[in-house]
């Protein structure tokens, strides 16, 4: 190498070494200032959210030719199954007037937590040649899952309010509100179980498998297939229906059903359900904050990991 290249090479370190060094993706402290910060950082990013929410659509059903209609395809049989065993075979429909509209109601909203529980668990694994080839904001990943849930929800939701009008009973009601708290609880609840066991999986693979089946459970634990008022009939102990009745899932499905299922307005409910709803609103912001703490924590090894 001669003289001249090597003195070109010198100013070109000398110029790098110069140059200050900024923190890529650095921690935020637990205050206000540092979750703006995190919230900036992650809508900067809005574009790249932006495809990665459209990739993972068109992944899905791609070179398929029914495209987007499959997204109604599991619950649909979902309903098929529980409508004509739940409630035909072993009499659940007795007492639960348009019992169609009722498990249909219920899937919807489970749908999406569950979609958006199961989906952000595994972001971090699925995009792992992004991670670790680029830096953005890694909670990008779990939101995409959850942006991608949100357009499945709505297809379904489409197909909800057709089948109340279909039904006749079109839910033309000032109840109809109840979907805003009820829609909320699912996104805050499901968005935490997203972050805080998706960063756990990068490190423990076990956690996707673990979320799905707790999942599960999460489902027969809320009045999806049967009714709140027989879980009241049954239950003796007050203590363990008050648990019971104020688990948020719960208290969404019921939101719900008192938004698209009006036939049911005549069905027992629980006391102040609005208020309840605000309560559990209120600790799953809480819980949030903390899912997404425990987010940035962990997410420093990432790419090390993967």
């Amino acid at each position: 190498m001669s003289a001249h290249n090597e003195s070109a090479v010198e100013a070109r370190f000398r110029r790098l070494a110069s140059l200050p060094l900024e923190a890529v993706g650095g921690s935020y402290r637990f205050t206000f200032t540092g979750i703006a910060q995190s919230i900036k950082d992650v809508t900067d990013q809005r574009e790249m959210l932006g495809l990665l929410v459209k990739r993972d659509l068109k992944s899905k059903y791609k070179d398929s030719a029914l495209g987007f209609l499959w997204s109604l395809a599991r619950p649909l049989v979902q309903l098929a199954i529980y409508f004509i065993v739940l409630g035909q075979f072993l009499g659940a429909a007795r007492g639960i007037p348009d019992f169609g509209i009722y498990i249909f109601t219920g899937l919807t909203a489970m749908g999406l937590f569950t979609e958006i529980a199961v989906g952000g668990t595994g972001s971090i694994l699925a995009n792992a040649g992004l991670v670790k080839k680029v830096y953005v904001p890694r909670e990008v990943f779990p939101l995409a899952s959850l942006g991608s849930a949100l357009f499945n929800f709505v297809v379904q939701l489409g197909v909800l309010i057709v089948a109340t009008f279909a039904a006749g009973h079109p839910p033309l009601h000032p109840q109809i509100l109840y979907a805003i708290p009820s829609l909320a609880l699912i996104v805050v609840y499901g968005l935490a179980f997203a972050l805080f066991f998706g960063a756990l999986n990068v490190y423990l693979r076990d956690m996707q498998y673990l979320v799905e089946v707790f999942t599960t459970l999460l489902f027969w634990a809320s009045p999806v297939v049967y009714s709140w008022q027989m879980v009241s009939d049954l239950v003796q102990n007050p203590v363990v229906l008050e648990l019971y009745t104020n688990n948020p899932l719960t208290l969404a499905v019921l939101g719900f059903q008192e938004a698209f299922w009006v036939a049911g307005a005549d069905m027992a409910q629980p006391d102040d359900l609005l208020l309840r709803m605000v309560i559990a609103l209120l600790v799953g912001l809480v819980l949030l904050l903390g899912s997404h703490r425990v987010f940035l924590r962990l997410q420093g090894n990432f790419a090390q990991e993967l």
